[in-house]
């Protein structure tokens, strides 16, 4: 009997170099069961004006950077004409799309046009994880899976090739003979037991990932899966409730040391990494004296330059000291908003302003450069308060201040909580994080909301006399364009040295 063949469409948005878990994680889920996997990932298709990482350069959040050093450039062909080739070459039995709120509808799009060759289809990832109702409605689709995928699909897989009965997969919603069959939820995976992500399913391009103006070879590495907090803005509380419900325990879980330090050997030799990216809401999420084991160990023995991200709360002078020690090349850190009332009641976030004062002034001493992550155009916001984010930024000092838009994702309480509030409409779709806010508030508007995101760097860092050229800055017009010019260069040269 020939294999099994699985198709994975990754639908990224363009030039997202950075190397997905999610989709690494099934295809050796599927090649241990002995299933046969291709990935037509869609990174290095032109489908916009701009990339993401085009728009952060334009608004200060990255130093410039060129992937034609490492020969990475667009592809030359239509994305359509290579899916729908790739699709009479293999073959496929199967094809797998991920799927986020800002990427499904480009997979539908894919799967659409080979749809009359009657391939089984099934959507997994957030979008379906959160919208199961719209997903499953689309006519290009067969299943979706809700929640973890790595176990649903290998069965899923292995049902269809016996030509057995897959009305009864559980995380997977099916349709058989114009009927849905939605199976309730499987226990959560063991995710120190699950193979090491696959990233030999991408081209060697894919590993190439700019870094703040330098370009490295880098993978992600696992070392949780959820996070333990609340925040509002994001799906983990909802990822949480959806397991609980379920009586399967707490989303939340953590890697073992031993397993973390394991699969970092591996990775970095079967794919000669240079850099790791830590994959991990919250890197200090752990016990004190796992820390520092896992710190000793990865000093010792691993040593690359890494990435991670912590929050506001989790810094220590004995924890950024176990970072330095261990080779850390860059912190990220999420603020996200200046008022500490709004904070608070809206995002769900206690920390105090003090407390991220006396953070920085922590974070100042380290060698690590940290950047700091802050959003725009909360429900209830206005300029005002959105200045408040601004004024506490300019009291820290760090080596990047980054504004994206807040983006009502599906999944997130505050999607309900704009709904509710008449800001959005119940089946709007999102846009990137980088694109434009896509809410309707009277006191807020888009357009000013879209200027301040430009201009956020200008106004942290540059002094209050400057204020009048960078309130023309965000004008989105030609004067104001212009004045952006200007000020991007002297903010390159002065703040990007």
């Amino acid at each position: 009997m020939s294999k099994f063949r699985v198709l994975l469409i990754y639908p990224n948005l363009q030039m997202v170099n950075l190397l997905p878990s999610n989709v690494s994680i099934l295809s050796a889920c599927l090649r241990e069961a002995d299933i046969d996997v291709k990935l037509f990932d869609t990174t290095f298709y032109r489908t916009a004006e701009k990339s993401v990482d085009d728009v952060r350069v334009e608004h200060m959040q990255l130093r410039p950077f060129d992937l034609k050093e490492k020969g990475i450039v667009y592809k030359a062909t239509d994305v359509f004409e290579d899916f729908r080739r790739l699709i009479d070459e293999y073959k496929p039995n199967l094809i797998g799309v991920t799927a986020t709120d800002d990427t499904f509808d480009f997979g539908i799009e894919l799967v659409s046009s080979v749809r009359h060759k009657d391939i089984f289809t099934i959507v997994g990832g957030v979008y379906p994880t959160f919208s199961p109702e719209e997903a499953i409605a689309n006519e290009n689709v067969d299943s979706i899976c809700i929640g973890e995928g790595e176990n649903a699909l290998v069965e899923l897989c292995l049902k269809l090739q016996a030509n057995e009965d897959v009305s009864d997969v559980k995380n997977l919603w099916v349709k058989v003979n114009g009927k849905i069959y939605k199976n309730g939820t499987r226990e959560l995976v063991d995710i120190n037991s699950i193979p090491y992500e696959d990233f030999g399913i991408f081209e060697q391009k894919r590993f190439f990932r700019p870094m703040q103006g330098k370009i490295y070879r880098m993978i992600p590495v696992s070392i949780d899966r959820g996070c333990p907090f609340g925040c509002t803005f994001c799906a983990a509380p909802s990822q949480m409730s959806l397991y609980v419900d379920a009586g399967h325990g707490v989303y939340f879980r953590l890697k073992n040391v031993s397993r973390v330090l394991d699969e970092l050997k591996y990775q970095i030799s079967e794919y000669k990494a240079d850099y790791i990216y830590f994959n991990s809401e919250t890197f200090f999420a752990r016990k004190e004296q796992e820390l520092k084991l896992f710190a000793t160990e990865y000093a010792e023995k691993i040593r690359l330059p890494f990435w991670c991200q912590t929050r506001i709360e989790t810094i220590s002078e004995r924890r950024i000291k176990l970072l330095e020690d261990m080779n850390c090349d860059r912190i990220s850190i999420g603020l996200e908003h200046g008022n500490e009332e709004f904070r608070k009641k809206i995002l769900k976030k206690s920390f105090t302003n003090k407390h991220v004062i006396d953070a920085f002034k922590i974070l100042e001493k380290s060698r690590i450069p940290v950047t700091v992550n802050n959003i725009v155009g909360f429900p209830d916001e206005t300029r005002a308060l959105a200045f408040d984010t601004i004024r506490l930024n300019r009291m820290i000092k760090a080596d990047s201040f980054n504004a994206y838009f807040f983006t009502p994702y599906r999944g997130t309480p505050l999607r309900q909580y704009c709904i509710d509030k008449g800001y959005l409409k119940p089946n709007a779709k999102t846009d990137s994080l980088m694109r434009q806010s896509i809410l309707n508030m009277p006191q807020f508007k888009p357009d000013e909301i879209k200027g301040i995101v430009r201009t956020f760097p200008l106004y942290v860092r540059m002094t209050e006399s400057c204020f009048d050229k960078i309130k023309v800055a965000e004008q989105l017009n030609e004067e104001g364009d212009k004045m952006l010019v200007e000020l991007r260069e002297i903010y390159f040269r002065e703040y990007f040295k």
